[in-house]
């Protein structure tokens, strides 16, 4: 597993085990299951969650709707992407947020204070060079591969060292995995087993902005519950000095049925877990989310 790992050489005092829960297109909207489907009933521990989150801005303070590219890069750098590149940009960097992400992303932030992080995400791949030669890659991507040289492919999804985008694995059998599938609650379980080898682990969840997108509500309402079982197990292991759990977005998107574009709502930002509370104070907006877990393990190290 030495791949995933960026090591430095002094031995500091290590904090709970940070697992953070990216969720593509989870704003906070209204109370109103009609329109929130998160308020409907089907995913009670996001819920609950929610009741304890802080709303931060997602806006950035530039015009127009906020988009997933400059939104993942600002949570994952720190650095107002939307502002350095004069607007939201949607679906996947370009060379101008991609030299950003590469600069700036988080890992290579805690891998300088001697931290160990990972992305938890399988990729459906035999070798790694095909992620390497493909022309379009995502935020998460760009950040792993700059700060690993790689990620995680189908021999680690076999042996349960890497979780699905789907959580389920349902979604690669149309791509020829003849694999078993797994429940939220054993997805969940694998997450942990990574987290608890790392410093940082992040899993990226995108089908919340898929069905938001959509506008199925019975498909937004199935995707919410999926991550909602995910959620719970994780649940089940927060605390106690182990594993500390962040759950934040990049944008709004479920949580208002009534479109299927993007929203201007607030993103949530969740801290759950021992000695975590100073995150849940520092974080305002997408901006202070690397600077504040960066700071916050640098704290628990001093």
């Amino acid at each position: 597993m030495e791949q995933f790992r960026i090591i430095a050489a002094r031995v500091m005092k290590k904090p709970a085990c940070l697992l953070m829960v990216f969720v593509d297109g989870l704003g906070v909207g209204s109370s109103d299951p009609s329109v929130n489907p998160v308020h409907s009933g089907c995913c009670p521990v996001i819920s609950d969650l929610l009741r304890r989150h802080r709303s931060i801005d997602a806006c950035l303070g530039v015009p127009g709707l906020p988009q997933s590219a400059t939104g993942q890069t600002t949570l994952l750098t720190g650095v107002n992407a939307a502002v350095e590149v004069g607007r939201h940009v949607e679906g996947f960097p370009g060379p101008s947020l991609r030299r950003i992400i590469e600069e700036h992303n988080i890992y290579k932030q805690l891998a300088r204070q001697g931290r160990v992080s990972t992305f938890a995400n399988a990729y459906f791949v035999d070798e790694i060079e095909e992620v390497t030669r493909r022309s379009i890659q995502s935020v998460t991507t760009v950040a792993a591969m700059s700060a690993f040289g790689r990620v995680r492919g189908k021999d680690l999804l076999a042996s349960n060292q890497a979780v699905y985008q789907d959580i389920t694995r349902e979604a690669l059998v149309a791509r020829g995995y003849t694999g078993p599938l797994v429940t939220p609650a054993e997805a969940a379980e694998h997450l942990v087993g990574i987290a608890a080898q790392q410093d940082l682990t992040l899993f990226e969840y995108f089908q919340t902005d898929r069905a938001g997108h959509s506008g199925d509500r019975k498909f937004a309402t199935a995707i919410l519950a999926i991550l909602d079982a995910l959620l719970g197990q994780i649940m089940t292991h927060v605390g106690g000095g182990h594993i500390s759990l962040v759950l934040t977005s990049d944008h709004g998107n479920i949580e208002n049925m009534t479109t299927t574009r993007h929203t201007m709502a607030p993103v949530p930002f969740v801290a759950e877990g021992g000695e975590i509370e100073y995150l849940a104070g520092r974080v305002k907006s997408l901006t202070d989310v690397t600077p504040a877990i960066v700071e916050w393990m640098g704290r628990v190290s001093s």
